[in-house]
């Protein structure tokens, strides 16, 4: 069965750096486009980087271009989000995400469009 299981989240002060990880098993990872999204406490789940299938592309909402940075390993399946200068307004639980599409591009995911989610790994960033 498909398995997606992030790791690396924890508190951080504003600033500071994290690496997430996202583990994966149980399907075909090279053939699945990679995301991850973010859930604040009383707020809608957010994508907010993508990346394609080969690794070659990526996509960022402007909020955390610069600061972020998306990477997969299509040898150990393992998808990873660098995550540098750290805010307030990052503090979310972060989830992988992957959808399998034609083309296996990298571009805007609404929520809708994932197929398979991991459980999450909670970065928190005080004020």
């Amino acid at each position: 069965q498909v398995q997606m299981v992030e790791s690396g989240g924890g508190l951080v002060e504003t600033g500071g750096s994290l690496r997430l990880s996202c583990t994966t098993s149980g399907f075909i990872f090279d053939d699945y486009i990679m995301a991850w999204f973010r859930q604040a406490p009383g707020k809608e789940r957010e994508g907010i980087s993508v990346i394609s299938c080969s690794g070659r592309n990526t996509y960022y909402t402007d909020s955390v271009t610069g600061r972020f940075t998306i990477s997969r390993d299509n040898y150990k399946n393992i998808l990873y989000l660098q995550i540098t200068n750290l805010k307030p307004d990052d503090t979310a639980m972060y989830y992988c995400a992957a959808t399998k599409r034609p083309g296996c591009g990298a571009h805007y995911l609404s929520q809708a469009a994932i197929e398979y989610w991991g459980r999450g790994t909670q970065v928190t960033v005080p004020s």
